[in-house]
């Protein structure tokens, strides 16, 4: 005899505080200060470290973009109305990640860092809320969204509290940043899917995958093409992730089989 299947809930409960045990298994990690020596520190037109100034723009276009597409309703015809809340947030995060990583970009330092952080944030908690919409019940996941915001915001905060303490702990945001990218990864691998073009969401991740390598090669990537650093292609490649998400939301269709409302929703 078969067991039945654990509860949406008790799924996300347990994810969530596995990884917390392993977040507080981890010693903890002060921001090095030598996070803010990027390589490129070359001005133009006057704007200092120019290129990774810039290279936030196209964050804020591609929010701005995604928040006009659901106003306008040039999306894929969703299957619940309220599933747009979730790229709300996701679109919002995107449109003020790009002023307050550029503002931070103009004079790095832990300050001018909580911002941009924030705004990643929100960004990384959107993201997540849109797949719990998608695979696990729009109810659930809007049921959920201030508490994901809360918990983002609030490892900004903590890490940010820690290091004018003195004792900086980054454990709070690498929980933040990384439990979401292993949760929707299992999300996508184990639960059915209602909208066309899955994939999609697969090379987002493949997007920040080699964005993150790129932020670690900051230096030896400016070394070896004397033109662009490894923190410019980072927020390039990021975007371009996001490019590869708004397109996702503005293609994708419902997939046949009538599995128009999530069981969850029903009742």
């Amino acid at each position: 005899m078969s067991r039945p299947a654990p509860a949406p809930l008790d799924l996300l409960t347990a994810s969530a505080v596995a990884a917390a045990v392993v977040a507080l298994v981890v010693p903890p990690v002060a921001q090095w200060p030598e996070y803010h020596d990027f390589a490129d520190r070359r001005a133009w037109l006057g704007v200092a470290n120019f290129n990774d100034v810039a290279s936030n723009l196209p964050f804020s276009l591609i929010g701005l973009a995604g928040l006009t597409a659901l106003a306008c309703g040039r999306v894929g015809r969703l299957q619940d109305a309220r599933e747009r809340w979730p790229w709300v947030v996701f679109f919002l995060g995107l449109t003020f990640l790009g002023p307050a990583s550029a503002y931070y970009h103009l004079a790095p330092d832990n300050t001018r860092l909580m911002l941009d952080r924030l705004a990643m944030a929100v960004t990384f908690m959107g993201w997540l809320a849109i797949h719990l919409a998608e695979r696990l019940g729009v109810r659930l996941s809007l049921r959920l969204l201030p508490v994901l915001l809360g918990l983002g915001v609030g490892s900004v905060f903590y890490w940010y509290a820690t290091e004018m303490a003195g004792h900086g702990d980054l454990r709070a945001w690498g929980y933040v940043q990384f439990w979401p990218v292993v949760l929707v990864s299992w999300l996508l691998a184990r639960t059915p899917a209602r909208y066309t073009a899955t994939a999609a969401a697969v090379g987002v991740y493949a997007c920040y995958a080699l964005a993150l390598a790129a932020e670690w090669l900051d230096r030896p990537i400016f070394v070896a093409t004397e033109r662009i650093s490894g923190h410019t292609l980072k927020h390039l490649i990021a975007a371009a992730g996001c490019a590869w998400a708004l397109a996702w939301l503005m293609t994708r269709r419902p997939l046949p089989g009538g599995r128009g409302v999530h069981p969850a929703d029903q009742g």
